[in-house]
């Protein structure tokens, strides 16, 4: 009998590396690799191929991504990388004093207060003027066509929407004129999308047609930008038009340090990326050998994380706002004066003194140089629960993440951009660039990208096999999580170091990565995550 549902899985699949020369797409959603391929095929370059694929994520997975999402985004061209920071502000009128005085002690994952001003739209048209050679009206029409006749929900993104389902109803019960355009349009059959079943979004064509006529002026200075604000209003929220008239994306310089020969590139702050480097700053005072699979290795990457982790989660904000310098944090001193509290045994972590001295991540690759490394996010995975009546427009929750701690530099306040989990990678070595990487996952990420970097660059695993090895997660004090496939006497040795072990049976919030690497002779190497419903395409 043919198993048609896609659920079962007999046996540990295993994938091989992929290789091209023209072009590479590597995401999460097969249709969507498909598409960057497509586009560089009819003469357009990565970057073209990027902004047409995050164009159709969010409809592919919106679990993960939306129109209202924010984005940050890694781009090597003419033999230069830039950064662009597409992360939203704080809507003006908002500030912890509201949150507080509504007898809450953290900002919550749903309804307005943790909603911002969505930024990946104004990211995607800003690469589009900058580096794109294509209208974005050709780039997102695959998009528009794909919501109006359907697509298959793959496997992965079916148990995530039926979770939000869950908690976005319970939401809808208690007000269901702010989350009724989301359960109306996400949640209709009383349940999520089987996996393969049919999903149409036609609200989703209209809208990103509009934003590609526009050229995104729709969004943020027109007729989207007023149902926002509109609906704003109508249900409690704090957005003005001003919020998003004075918004832009902003081009930035992105950070680095030089990990055993290889140069690490991470988005600066608001991003959480520079904890990948501090890790790497620690890590390469040690010896690791030449087994990965040992105990000791895995001790010296936990204690290094968790140490890096404790340190951003204090020092990142805003950069505006934060008091600590990254050079500081990226030291070399600072990396040997925290390197010396790893011994062998599991620590508590402790921020130190810097001063002594669901999300989607895709990556694409030309045959002419030109690479992008993209992750943009709700942040809880269908972010606030709140859409934009006819609009397909689900609104993140990324101030969730804003501290109500008024000596913290990530306090809440007006117009202001909160810290940041998603985090796109680069590896260069000797001012050629090797390629993007990322690893999507909420505070997984920094942990992603530091295993990717030590698999390759210690260990000369290929991108699949960086992608594959066994995972863990520090999850906070001395708790870590370790996926199954880790040998268990490697679990029983981590314990008996004193680290507070446990074995996950589900791997979802273990990362879901993507990698694409040139080699010197220009054939490109992609891999892709077999924890999530991924896809390199490649010609």
């Amino acid at each position: 009998m043919i198993n048609f549902d896609g659920r079962s899985h007999k046996y540990a699949s295993v994938r091989n590396v992929v290789y091209g020369t023209k072009g590479m797409a590597a995401s999460t959603q097969p249709l969507a690799s498909s598409l960057g391929i497509e586009v560089m095929k009819n003469g357009g370059n990565a970057i073209d191929a990027a902004v047409a694929m995050a164009g159709l994520m969010p409809l592919l997975e919106p679990t993960g991504n939306g129109l209202g999402s924010d984005g940050f985004y890694l781009i090597w061209t003419g033999g230069k990388l830039y950064g662009l920071n597409a992360s939203g502000f704080s809507p003006k009128a908002l500030n912890a004093d509201i949150v507080k005085a509504k007898g809450l002690s953290a900002v919550p994952m749903r309804g307005w207060l943790p909603v911002m001003v969505p930024g990946a739209v104004g990211g995607w048209v800003e690469m589009n003027k900058r580096f794109g050679t294509k209208k974005l009206t050709e780039l997102w029409e695959r998009a528009a066509q794909y919501a109006e006749d359907g697509f298959p929900v793959a496997t992965n993104v079916n148990p995530q929407w039926q979770g939000e389902y869950n908690g976005i109803s319970a939401e809808y019960k208690k007000d269901p004129k702010a989350f009724g355009p989301w359960m109306e349009l996400f949640g209709a059959k009383g349940r999520a999308p089987l996996p393969g079943e049919i999903f149409k979004n036609p609200d989703y064509a209209k809208t990103i047609r509009e934003i590609a006529e526009t050229e995104g002026e729709s969004f943020y200075r027109g007729n989207l930008m007023k149902k926002m604000v509109a609906f704003s209003k109508e249900t409690g929220g704090y957005f003005e038009e001003e919020d998003f008239t004075s918004y832009h994306p902003d081009w930035v310089e992105p950070i680095s340090i030089n990990y055993k020969g290889y140069d690490v590139y991470e988005m600066p702050p608001n991003g959480h990326g520079i904890t990948t480097l501090m890790a790497l700053q620690m890590l390469k005072g040690f010896d690791l050998g030449n087994e990965k699979e040992n105990a000791d290795v895995y001790h010296k990457l936990i204690e290094c994380i968790k140490l890096a982790f404790v340190d951003t989660k204090k020092f990142v904000a805003d950069p505006r706002y934060m008091k600590t310098k990254v050079e500081d944090m990226l030291s070399d001193r600072y990396a040997d004066v925290r390197r010396a509290l790893i011994g062998d045994k599991a620590v508590f972590p402790e921020a130190g003194d810097p001063s002594c001295g669901d999300t989607v991540y895709f990556a694409v690759a030309d045959g002419q140089g030109n690479m992008v490394s993209c992750i943009q996010s709700n942040y809880g995975r269908f972010g606030s629960g709140i859409c934009i009546p006819g609009t397909a427009i689900t609104l993140q929750n990324r101030g969730a993440n804003f501290s109500l701690d008024p000596e913290s530099d990530n306090y809440l306040e007006g117009g202001k951009r909160a810290y940041h989990t998603i985090i796109p990678g680069f590896l260069a070595k000797d001012g050629q660039p090797i390629g993007p990487f990322g690893v999507m996952g909420g505070f997984m990420q920094p942990q992603g990208h530091m295993l990717v970097v030590v698999n390759t660059v210690d260990f000369g695993m290929t991108p699949q096999e960086a992608l594959d090895a066994p995972r863990f997660q520090w999850v906070g004090d001395k708790k870590v999580q370790l996926e199954r496939e880790v040998p268990a006497e490697i679990a029983r040795q981590l314990a008996a170091k004193g680290h507070q072990i446990e074995i996950v049976n589900s791997n979802i919030g273990m990362g879901r990565g993507q990698i694409i690497w040139r080699r010197e002779d220009g054939v490109l190497m992609g891999g892709t995550e077999s924890r999530a419903d991924g896809a390199v395409s490649a010609f």
